[in-house]
């Protein structure tokens, strides 16, 4: 059933595209037909492909009611399974990382089922500063909780395969004690009720290696976090059904937020340096996709569910930083294009590794179709009314109506999962958590807005990283900054300077020499020659401040929190508090410890 499910949507997602393409092939060749043409209509279809997956994927979704089932009540049932909870970390906030540790131990405290978990902060990071605050920070979440025996420090001096790597080194010292891995991230925040009970599911079926929640995101000021935040809450959750409708055992992993089991994934996991040399060589940087086909690969089952609430994380509060990060990602994606062929990897984990490249060559494919499209007015021969076969003029022959359809068709594929979502939730029961009815529908509408401005600048960022890695250039491993601090105008046009140059020569090229075309493009080149402006503005937290304030933009973690993100950001204060006491303490003053810190 499943693969006649899957059959259908790929088969419907080919059709749309085709039907894209013969549409414009129709219109751009009424006139005659020349090499560049040909160029387009296959760069239209490929992109049309990779939006109507994505189109499908919502529609799936929205007509989906799986996995509506769970109410977040704590299992009644004990288990017996041993659960290690994993905090990497590198170069983070170590009063933040703790405080959400600290967080998620209390809740469990708090429900009696602490005993049944282990917490591990797996540090690789490497500024000295860094590592002095994580084990502060450790210390002081173990004796204010006075659980020293049930939370574990350690860093490592050589950070060998980076994050997997980390999670390999613990995995070999120490994964034989547990039954269950639960991966986080730095920023990652859980409620101990979805804890449970994705421990609860894993016992309950002995094929289940990785079970995968949606993680949303919280605790963002500035305009553009704060439209991440809304997306993530209002559109996230219905995507991931449409995901999970599809998945049969052959699920997704993000890489946090997701719970494993030790042993398969010891046995089956183990991931080889490719050949060669960075950015397509060395260590594997996208390495869930991977674990994720490994595990499929040997008969378990990885699955996300959706109906898994209670899962958080943050993300980067401005434009420059999530594209620091999305650099990474393209990096770790495009090298898939080396592990698609590995022998008995599984069809559709195969077609989610094509999935992860396409989400950054689509940006340079829709480049190149603009690029090309350009060009064909400016080098494309003048038309001959009068040809040697003919008596009398011939004209141009209007496709007027095909031309409008194809446009019609392409925004219907942009923009219909995204309307169809937003009004389904605004006059419905979890509308009212968002507010009601009109911010829901005034937060859609202002996010696509913002969507739609930043599509141009995002498209040249994954261009840009795209077209680096293919030179042969490694992002290496920057850390992320995730702090609410604005950026000012200047790093944000060191950043962009070269989208400011773009967007005025495309205005320039099309006024002059394709006029036709000039109105069509500005609403590319328009958000391009203010780029600088847009990226700054945007990452301003007084200006996201004054747009919470009309509850445009706010979600239901954010107007009612739940108790870990309250515990949270309690225990944030009170960690930046005892370490701003102590380091401001005279010398041989500092509070003796309370509780020791155990030995990793």
């Amino acid at each position: 059933m499943i693969a006649i499910a899957r059959l259908l949507f790929a088969l419907t997602a080919v059709v749309l595209a085709v039907v894209a393409g013969v549409l414009f092939a129709v219109v751009i060749t009424a006139n005659g037909t020349t090499w560049l043409h040909v160029v387009q209509v296959l760069l239209l279809i490929v992109c049309c492909l990779w939006l109507a997956w994505g189109f499908n994927t919502a529609v799936v979704g929205i007509f989906s009611r799986r996995g509506v089932r769970w109410t977040a009540e704590t299992p009644t049932r004990r288990s017996a399974s041993r659960t290690a909870i994993l905090m990497p970390v590198y170069n983070e906030d170590a009063e933040a990382v703790l405080a959400r540790v600290a967080a998620m131990i209390e809740g469990l405290q708090s429900i009696r089922r602490m005993g049944q978990f282990d917490v591990h902060v797996l540090s690789d990071s490497t500024k000295p500063e860094c590592v002095v605050a994580e084990r502060r920070a450790t210390f002081l979440v173990a004796a204010g909780l006075e659980c020293g025996g049930q939370i574990f420090y350690r860093n490592r001096t050589k950070n060998t395969g980076r994050k997997a790597g980390n999670i390999a080194d613990f995995v070999t010292n120490s994964g034989g004690a547990y039954d269950y891995m639960l991966i986080l991230d730095a920023d990652s925040l859980m409620r101990p009720e979805t804890m449970l009970e994705m421990v609860a599911r894993m016992d309950a079926d002995t094929e289940l290696a990785l079970l995968q929640t949606q993680p949303l995101i919280i605790g963002r000021r500035t305009l553009f976090g704060r439209a991440l935040q809304f997306s993530a809450a209002l559109y996230s959750p219905i995507f991931s059904r449409g995901i999970a409708s599809l998945q049969g055992r052959e699920g997704p992993f993000w890489g946090h937020n997701a719970i494993i089991r030790t042993r398969a994934f010891a046995d089956h996991c183990g991931l080889p340096n490719l050949s060669g040399k960075p950015p397509f060589g060395g260590h594997i940087l996208s390495h869930d996709f991977v674990e994720a086909a490994l595990l499929a690969r040997s008969g378990f089952k990885v699955r996300v569910d959706p109906d898994l609430q209670g899962s958080f994380e943050e993300a980067p509060t401005n434009l420059i930083e999530y594209a620091k990060r999305d650099r990474r990602w393209c990096q770790g994606n495009l090298q898939h294009g080396r592990l698609i062929p590995a022998p008995r990897i599984r069809l559709w984990s195969r077609i989610a590794m094509v999935s992860g490249i396409m989400a950054y060559a689509a940006s340079p494919i829709w480049l190149m179709f603009l690029v090309v499209s350009l060009l064909d007015p400016i080098m494309g021969p003048q038309p001959n009314y009068f040809p040697a076969d003919s008596l009398f003029p011939v004209f141009p022959q209007p496709e007027t109506g095909k031309a409008l359809l194809l446009l019609l068709g392409i925004f219907l594929l942009l923009l219909l999962p995204k309307t169809l979502i937003a009004f389904s939730t605004a006059f419905s029961r979890r509308g009212r958590t968002f507010g009601g009815a009109l911010t829901v529908l005034g937060g859609a509408t202002l996010e696509l807005a913002m969507t739609s401005a930043l599509a141009p600048i995002m498209m040249m960022f994954q261009s840009k990283a795209v077209a680096e890695i293919l030179l042969g250039l490694d992002s290496g491993w920057p850390s992320t900054d995730r702090d609410d601090e604005g950026l000012p105008l200047k790093p944000a046009f060191q950043a962009s300077w070269w989208m400011v140059i773009a967007g005025a020569a495309l205005l320039f090229t099309t006024f002059f020499y394709a006029f036709e075309l000039f109105f069509w493009v500005c609403p590319i080149a328009i958000p391009l020659l203010v780029a600088p402006l847009f990226i700054s503005l945007t990452a301003d937290p007084a200006l996201g401040d004054r747009v919470r304030v009309t509850r445009l933009l706010s979600t239901p973690f954010e107007l009612d929190p739940e108790p870990v993100i309250r515990a949270s950001e309690r225990w944030r204060h009170r960690l930046m508090d005892e370490v701003a006491a102590r380091l401001s303490a005279p010398a041989g003053e500092s509070a003796p410890a309370r509780v020791p810190l155990p030995a990793h």
